[in-house]
């Protein structure tokens, strides 16, 4: 068990963002020490080429956050890499269709597309096997606090998308992330742990059950949670949606290294029991999933799958049975 309790703020949204951010943040310790010169960097969710409830931060719980900030520091950056996998898309393109690129000029902040920043490797043994992980420097070197904005979401790769899983989005380029995928576990962990100290303000407004990342039903829960702890912070999060967190292998493995056993080393604000979900999340695969969670758990069918000869036949023959989560064709057209 962790040796200091760690403090997990659950907050209701009922009357906005801005007020259940002032009621709880300025408590987190990393927040009381920011100053003018702190430099903070802010990774929301942008999963996808559109704002979707649950599958994505709300734009307006950014915007809450980037408006109390501002009052405190003059070094804010809103960053994410491109997106989509092996449909990969622009992040500048969806800073823009969101309107955070509009959001950041008003408020004097900038947005920063990952991708396109120099970056070292940080080094991963996964099982003997050594691997390089290329970080960006702005996140590893010139952050000194990061703070991650996830939704609670089910993903049908990893059960729960969530703090920790959020942070994959730093990997910059979406191809490298395939190729990581079955060294998920432990590639997560470490690059949690290589970031500067970090906040998690997990936008509740609404969860994504039954299927995830890109798809699945869209439930209100509305509340947010904050903690300095982005480890308890999931802890908690799994317990408002119903889940096990010691069920989610990325968990599991994080949870046991950090030594988060049971409740006893997390102290709350309040009793989370009116913040649960009326009914539990759940992960619901379609057959047209599996060929995903096969190049997820192998690196031979990830490379198979996503980087072979046969990768483009073998998508064209898997959106034959299920349609592509996005029409990026026509976005492009548009």
């Amino acid at each position: 068990m962790i040796q200091t309790p760690q403090k997990v703020y659950i907050e209701s949204l009922k009357a906005g963002y801005e007020q259940a951010i002032e009621r709880s943040v300025g408590s987190l310790t990393l927040i009381k020490a920011v100053n003018r010169t702190t430099r903070i960097s802010i990774k929301p969710n942008l999963t996808f080429p559109e704002y979707r409830p649950g599958v994505m931060t709300n734009p307006a719980a950014l915007e809450a956050v980037v408006s109390y900030l501002k009052n405190h520091t003059d070094h804010v950056s809103i960053c994410e890499s491109d997106s989509g996998g092996y449909n990969r898309f622009s992040m500048s393109e969806v800073f823009n269709a969101t309107g955070i690129t509009a959001m950041a000029k008003q408020y004097g902040v900038r947005t920063v597309n990952l991708s396109h920043e120099p970056s070292r490797a940080i080094e991963v043994t996964v099982r003997g096997k050594k691997l390089a992980v290329p970080l960006p420097i702005l996140l590893l070197d010139e952050t000194d606090l990061l703070i991650t904005m996830p939704v609670p979401k089910i993903h049908m790769n990893t059960g729960v998308s969530i703090s920790l899983k959020n942070q994959w989005g730093v990997i910059q380029e979406p191809a490298l992330r395939l190729r990581l995928h079955p060294y998920f576990d432990e590639v997560i962990y470490a690059v949690n742990k290589a970031m500067s100290k970090t906040i998690s303000i997990v936008d509740g407004k609404f969860g994504l059950n039954r299927s995830g990342p890109l798809k699945g039903d869209a439930v209100p829960l509305n509340w947010i949670l904050m903690s300095d702890n982005v480890f308890a912070a999931d802890f908690v999060c799994c317990s408002l949606m119903g889940i096990d967190p010691f069920s989610v292998p990325h968990l599991r493995y994080a949870l046991s290294r950090e030594q988060i056993a049971d409740w006893s080393g997390i102290e709350l604000n309040c009793d989370p029991a009116p913040f649960r979900a009326a009914k539990k999340f759940h992960l619901e695969r379609e057959w047209t999933d599996y060929p995903g969670l096969l190049a997820f758990r192998s690196r031979w069918i990830a490379y198979l799958a996503y980087e072979s000869p046969l990768a483009g036949f073998l998508h064209w023959l898997l959106y034959w049975f299920r349609e592509p989560f996005y029409d990026y064709d026509a976005a492009k057209r548009s």
